[in-house]
């Protein structure tokens, strides 16, 4: 009797880590559908698949890569650029990667893996306003589910929007588009609101792109081109914050 109270009682325990990480998801879940809705229209427009698109969103989450990369199909952009351009915009990650893992470090490492697979800007910045789940026993369900929970939302949005994308007439799905630039420019503000010189990078980005294609270099090279240079002159435009103070 004792044993099976104490198996009910781990089995309560791991429903309500589950139960309190979709919660946490769902307002993440609400933010996704309509971007990936977006996502879905725009890449079938491009002459993507459904199911290519939806495997996309299967294999990469990751949703300005994935704008970026549906953009550069649209131009004729090769595959190698198209690689090397999105590995650029998402090697932040590995940064996001390093930070979560440090903090789920009573998470056995088979655990931590595949969770590091699913994180997003907002399943990160999730994840960091509940840091205490890293320390409760079963942590990792609720984590597992928080990120369930937005990846499941953005697979199932893309598969519609695909869906929406053959029936939706031309006009209205080409309309979308704009979504992309609205990303983009959503993404950035944020950041040039708490330093102002982020937006000197952005812009010399633009510049380096629109060089290197009036020098004949094509879309997909400049944009890389654009983001691998700019990146890295933020090594020195930005200042250290251990300099300034």
């Amino acid at each position: 009797m004792e044993s099976q109270a104490i198996r009910t009682t781990a089995s309560s325990t791991r429903l309500h880590m589950i139960k309190k990480g979709m919660i946490a998801g769902f307002p993440i879940m609400l933010g996704y559908l309509p971007i990936a809705l977006t996502y879905g229209v725009l890449a079938s427009r491009t002459g993507m698949t459904n199911l290519e698109l939806t495997l996309m969103s299967v294999l990469v989450f990751a949703g300005a890569a994935q704008f970026l990369a549906v953009g550069m199909v649209a131009t004729g952009t090769g595959m190698i650029e198209i690689i090397i351009a999105t590995f650029v915009l998402n090697f932040r990650h590995f940064v996001m990667s390093l930070s979560f893992v440090n903090r789920l470090k009573k998470v056995a490492l088979r655990a931590k893996i595949p969770l590091t697979l699913g994180l997003t800007d907002e399943t990160f910045t999730m994840s960091a306003l509940y840091r205490n789940e890293a320390k409760e026993k079963y942590g990792s369900l609720f984590y597992a589910s928080l990120i369930l929970t937005a990846y499941l939302s953005w697979v199932g949005g893309s598969y519609l929007g695909g869906v929406l994308g053959e029936v939706m007439p031309s006009k209205l799905s080409d309309s979308m588009g704009v979504a992309l630039y609205a990303m983009f420019i959503g993404l950035l503000i944020p950041s040039v609101k708490k330093d102002f010189k982020i937006a000197g990078i952005a812009v010399l980005a633009m510049l380096i792109n629109f060089i290197c294609q009036f020098w004949g270099m094509s879309q997909g090279w400049a944009i890389v081109m654009g983001t691998v240079l700019a990146g890295f002159s933020g090594i020195w435009i930005l200042e250290d914050e251990g300099e300034t103070e």
